[in-house]
């Protein structure tokens, strides 16, 4: 297995997988642990640490949006707070979106109906920061085909990243050097000062 095969497998089977229970499902095995697996093997060129997980979602139910992550450890260990790099996969569409991302979770609990606006103010600061990665990283905005209050925070979440649709996923050599380009800007933004922005009091 690739890292490319590893998502095209998951934008592929995902939408039939559904239909029955996520417990001892291949594709659940996939997602926690094959393309896991894989993305740590692109990463493995590059100065870490990181630490990878996927998520098929949780007990007897699938999520709306899956997602294989990566954090740095010294910003966040979990997709619930901070900012971090993370693949994700929309319903509506056969593709895959690389995605610099703020916690979603974590501003809902904070801002509650407000949380969407809030992300999104919070992500034209944070591009404002990556300006030079505007060329490399040039998908500003995502869409995932499902409403709900996670997929829905995902999209304001989006910082900057890529879109790739099947045929991209079988360019092996694209995906890494992509993956390489987005730790970088990931790294950029600790540098830059994360996600302490002005009047604001969250912080990376």
């Amino acid at each position: 297995m690739s890292l490319g095969y590893a998502l095209r497998k998951i934008v592929e089977d995902y939408p039939l997988a559904r239909l029955d229970p996520p417990a001892g499902h291949p594709l659940a095995t996939v997602i926690r642990k094959g393309a896991p697996d894989e993305l740590r093997a692109a990463l493995a060129p590059i100065d870490g640490p990181f630490l990878v997980k996927g998520s098929p979602g949780r007990g007897r139910k699938w999520a709306a949006v899956p997602w294989i992550a990566v954090f740095d450890p010294g910003i966040t260990t979990s997709a619930t707070r901070g900012y971090y790099l993370v693949y994700l996969f929309p319903a509506h569409r056969e593709a895959v979106h690389l995605s610099l991302a703020q916690g979603t979770v974590a501003a809902i609990r904070a801002h509650g109906a407000a949380a969407g606006a809030h992300l999104r103010a919070s992500g034209d600061a944070l591009r404002a920061r990556l300006v030079d990665f505007t060329d490399a990283l040039p998908t500003a905005a995502i869409a995932l085909g499902s409403a709900g209050a996670l997929p829905e925070g995902y999209e304001a979440a989006h910082i900057r990243g890529l879109t790739y649709d099947l045929a991209a996923l079988g360019d092996e050599t694209r995906l890494r050097q992509d993956l390489a380009t987005a730790i970088a800007a990931y790294r950029a933004l600790k540098v830059r000062g994360g996600l302490d922005l002005p009047g604001s009091a969250e912080g990376a």
